[in-house]
């Protein structure tokens, strides 16, 4: 894929002035043609977010547009019909990351470790997350995810058990990367406020402090990713421009260096701009109505 670009790779990623947009996006349409490593994937459309109860035939139909296009589907609950992610994903030949959505309610926590373990013990589950930012949110303690982390590998011992977080939270808790079977890393320029010309470079260091606080454990990239609408974040310009070439680097990089990466996100999500503010529904690779936006 990306023998042909090697000329314009450096450490920071593509040389772009020698790229018109045109040929950008065919880059953009070779890599997705030849699959990504993996795809954040929430089942909402419009008006839908969390707490709007999801069926197994919204699941099929938004899965159906972005599989070709794929090898790993990651989720982020196991509650509200989410839990059927696992097993429909699978039998559209899908590998499966499968979240267990944790936070203050413990009462939920129960239901949503309950349906995760159920569905990897009938083998839809190839790596479980237990939890999503959670110490970056601050909704339960140390000694708290590390139950649930535990509790995990212990019904699971065949299945990967790890966290997802900021890559630096790795480095301030020890014990939950020690806890991890694998370490699971969200990697963000753009919300360090990170030029886009320096954006891959800084990733790439985000990624290697992960790998030090993993002590030699395998870690994914669980998401990164660059809005092409909104407001700017300090450095951070969102741009179609930008996301494209965010997207490209961060692919061949992640071809080049042998790194698994989970792009973030499938859709643009109208509900994530009451948390996340105006560029909060454009992190898609598709566009609401399922549509490729950078080809």
């Amino acid at each position: 894929m990306s023998s042909k670009y090697n000329k314009y790779m450096s450490l920071a990623g593509v040389n772009f002035s020698n790229l018109s947009v045109d040929e950008l996006r065919a880059l953009a349409s070779n890599i997705l043609t030849e699959k990504i490593h993996g795809i954040s994937f929430s089942p909402y459309v419009e008006v839908q977010g969390p707490g709007t109860q999801i069926e197994a035939e919204q699941i099929s139909e938004r899965l159906n547009i972005i599989k070709p296009n794929i090898n790993w589907v990651r989720s982020f609950s196991c509650t509200e019909g989410n839990e059927k992610i696992p097993a429909i994903s699978k039998a559209n030949g899908l590998n499966t990351m499968v979240g267990v959505w944790l936070d203050s309610d413990l009462e939920n926590n129960e239901k949503e470790l309950a349906n995760a373990i159920c569905a990897a013990t009938e083998g839809h589950v190839d790596i479980l997350a237990v939890g999503n930012e959670v110490l970056l949110r601050g909704d339960l303690s140390e000694e708290q995810l590390l139950d649930y982390i535990n509790r995990a590998k212990q019904a699971l011992p065949n299945v990967e058990v790890g966290y997802v977080d900021a890559y630096f939270e790795f480095e301030d808790y020890p014990r939950i990367a020690d806890a991890c079977d694998v370490i699971l890393a969200n990697c963000y320029p753009f919300w360090e406020g990170c030029s886009a010309d320096y954006a891959l470079l800084y990733m790439k260091d985000m990624y290697r402090r992960a790998v030090k606080a993993g002590k030699g454990k395998r870690v994914i990239i669980t998401e990164t990713g660059w809005p092409n609408v909104g407001t700017a974040e300090r450095g951070a310009e969102p741009s179609y421009e930008n996301a494209l070439k965010y997207f490209i680097n961060t692919y061949l990089w992640a071809e080049e260096d042998g790194i698994e990466i989970f792009y973030f996100s499938s859709f643009d999500e109208t509900w994530k701009v009451a948390d996340e503010g105006d560029v909060g529904a454009y992190w898609g690779l598709w566009d609401k109505d399922g549509k490729m936006k950078y080809v």
